[in-house]
């Protein structure tokens, strides 16, 4: 009967090491309304309580040795921590590396995220009511879809003794999070682990390796999830994939999480149907585990970010302000509330500020010193292909949640709002950019009126000023094909227009921006996979559509797609497209005219590799008044690799003459 006891008393010691509530701890997490706020937030109804509100705060500890402070909203300094759970967290994760440190104890940056700094994030946050979430990255320095790098301690190991490493390494730190008594919720098994893990890419290695620290979790913290992190939603099916392979290898873990950034990742509809997939398919839990948004498109520590105002080719969803921040964070939690098995989301980084606004080199000399940028120069010892080249500051401070003054933001407060609602009289919050193209014969009309965003991310029309001369307006008619910025205001706030001065495009649904086909037209000679419309943004040339094509068998790229022109006017025009793939082994690639059904012109062209677009004009396309007007690209591809792919964009139909 003693023995019985005592088993049964260490078997308590180590549940309540690795979750639930901690000796001493003193949860601040709100059981009410925040009340006072102007946030605008609509309910998410049906919200579980025990739904994870998740941040990330992995470099906290550098910031602070950085010198950064943190406040309440009373405007006093506060534990950072203690400001998060007040605000409705309940959950933190930290980033875990091997030892992300030279040979001379220099830290490689982004925080400096061992073990030690993993136990001190976790008794900060046990003390405040929070759990864990433990990101194992099995890396001495950043995971991702692009890298996962072995620890340099196991680069020469074979796979059975990595996993012994592996076990080992997640065991060690578990135990001492447990001795120090940190909650530990959920644990992390790599980081975006899409196609490798800890520098292992076949998926027998990587199970083997996963189900090593998977042992060790359900060891040492039985009751913590076992999370198992993917990135890239959008792309179909890959999910899926992943998790069949995982099932077929018996991978024990409980979790599917899921980055989500909007900019690059789809749309709120193709996460919740991904995700509900995995937990209808598989029975597993699923989540968010990395989602953020800028609340400002401008920079504040010299080292520029990963999304500006600048940024070129993203989905942008929501206004950079600090309501537009909320309305994602607002929509996120509703989207995988309402999936099935759906538990929580995680923002990422949201204390990760900058650690001066004075300039460039006192921010550096903190950056190399204490970690706090995302990477040092140290860290090129161990990637120098990617932090040996562009080490610098914070590249996602305008994505925090608290201002460069350690100050939090208001949109903190939607992790606590979510659950209640708080829907003030909506106010304008942004004007969205017009986008206007006028051509060089034509007459430049400014719109009256803009659209404004909402509080409530509704959009209505408002009057604007522009703030543009009768002389600037004939600039603009003898600058030949160019775009300019028109600035005004409106409802108080900045408006802004893009001008582009154009040569007239005859073509209808130029870019495929109508989302189908029609009124192009194909001729498939090869019976090609697919031919259609795509919606992404990240591989169309411009816009947010293209036409897409793919074929596996050798010889089945063979098609052309064209559009009929009637009603031109006798002169001379030009006819241009572009395309870009890969995989496409023997190629015959052309653009033609033709009129009345006789070719008048060919330019070759070329498909090269992903992102490598080839743009090529048939010029002195001669037209008489009445004659049809047939421009067009005809693509042949033998076939390589995987299948060829490519995709086609922005046809135009010019004047010449």
């Amino acid at each position: 009967m003693q023995k019985r006891w005592m088993i049964l008393l260490l078997a308590a010691a180590m549940l309540i090491g690795c979750a639930g509530k901690q000796g001493g701890s003193e949860s601040v997490i709100p059981t009410q309304k925040i009340e006072g706020s102007s946030l605008y937030v609509r309910k998410v109804e049906d919200l579980p309580d025990d739904f994870i509100m998740g941040m990330d705060a992995s470099s906290v500890i550098a910031e602070e040795q950085s010198g950064v402070k943190y406040y309440n909203f009373a405007g006093e300094e506060q534990d950072v921590f203690k400001t998060l759970a007040e605000n409705g967290i309940t959950h933190i994760r930290v980033r875990v590396w091997n030892h992300p440190y030279d040979k001379d104890g220099h830290g490689y940056g982004g925080g400096n995220n061992d073990v030690e700094k993993a136990i001190q994030i976790g008794e900060r946050a046990t003390k405040y009511g929070m759990q864990l979430i433990v990101d194992f990255h099995y890396s001495d320095f950043w995971a991702d879809p692009g890298k996962q790098m072995v620890p340099l301690a196991w680069k020469d190991m074979d796979v059975r003794t990595k996993a012994d490493a592996l076990y080992a390494f997640t065991r060690d730190a578990l135990m001492q999070m447990k001795d120090a008594g940190v909650a530990v919720g959920m644990v992390q098994l790599g980081n975006e682990t899409n196609g490798a893990l800890c520098g292992e890419k076949n998926f027998e290695n990587i199970a083997r390796l996963m189900n090593a620290g998977g042992k060790a979790v359900r060891e040492v913290c039985p009751d913590a999830l076992i999370a198992i992190h993917l990135a890239n939603p959008e792309r179909a099916g890959a999910y899926d994939g992943f998790a069949k392979k995982l099932e077929a290898f018996e991978v024990d873990y409980d979790v599917l999480a899921s980055s989500y950034y909007p900019y690059w990742h789809g749309t709120l509809e193709n996460l919740a149907n991904v995700l509900n997939g995995i937990a209808e398919t598989y029975g597993k839990k699923v989540m968010v585990m990395e989602t953020s948004y800028a609340y400002t498109g401008v920079d504040t520590d010299f080292s520029g970010n990963t999304i500006s105002d600048e940024s070129a080719n993203i989905i942008k969803d929501y206004p950079f302000t600090v309501q537009g921040q909320a309305n994602h964070v607002r929509n996120v939690i509703d989207t995988v509330a309402h999936v099935k098995n759906g538990i929580g989301v995680v923002y990422w980084e949201g204390t990760w500020i900058t650690v001066g606004t004075k300039d460039w080199e006192t921010n550096h000399e903190k950056w190399e010193t204490y970690g706090s940028g995302w990477a040092s120069s140290y860290g090129g010892s161990y990637d120098p292909d990617d932090a040996g080249k562009y080490y610098g500051g914070c590249a996602v401070d305008n994505q925090a949640m608290f201002g460069p003054d350690g100050n939090p933001l208001e949109s903190l407060k939607v992790w606590n709002l979510v659950r209640y609602g708080n829907e003030v009289e909506p106010r304008a919050d942004a004007i969205a950019d017009t986008v206007l193209a006028f051509d060089l014969k034509g007459k430049i009309e400014l719109p009256e009126t803009v659209d404004a965003v909402l509080t409530s991310n509704e959009t209505v029309a408002v009057p604007v000023a522009w703030n543009v001369t009768d002389a600037e307006i004939d600039a603009m008619y003898k600058g030949g094909v160019k775009t300019y910025e028109i600035v005004g205001t409106a409802e108080g706030l900045p408006a802004r227009a893009i001008v582009s001065m154009i040569n007239f495009n005859f073509l209808q649904n130029f870019g495929f921006e109508d989302g189908v086909l029609d009124p192009w037209k194909t001729e498939d000679r090869g019976g090609a996979d697919q031919l259609y419309v795509e919606e992404k943004i990240t591989d169309s040339l411009n816009g947010t559509y293209h036409m897409h094509f793919w074929s596996a068998a050798k010889d089945s790229v063979n098609f052309s797609l064209y559009q009929e022109v009637t009603g031109l006017s006798a002169g001379t025009y030009s006819f241009t497209i572009s395309i870009m793939g890969g995989d496409a082994g023997d190629t015959e690639i052309y653009c033609y005219a033709l009129v009345d059904g006789v070719e008048v012109g060919r330019t070759p062209m070329q498909i090269t590799s992903y992102g490598n677009w080839d743009t090529q004009t048939v010029h002195g396309i001669e037209v008489k008044d009445g004659q049809t007007v047939t421009v067009g690209i005809s693509v042949k591809c033998s076939g390589a690799g995987s299948g060829a792919w490519g995709k086609i964009d922005d046809g135009l139909l010019n004047s010449e003459a």
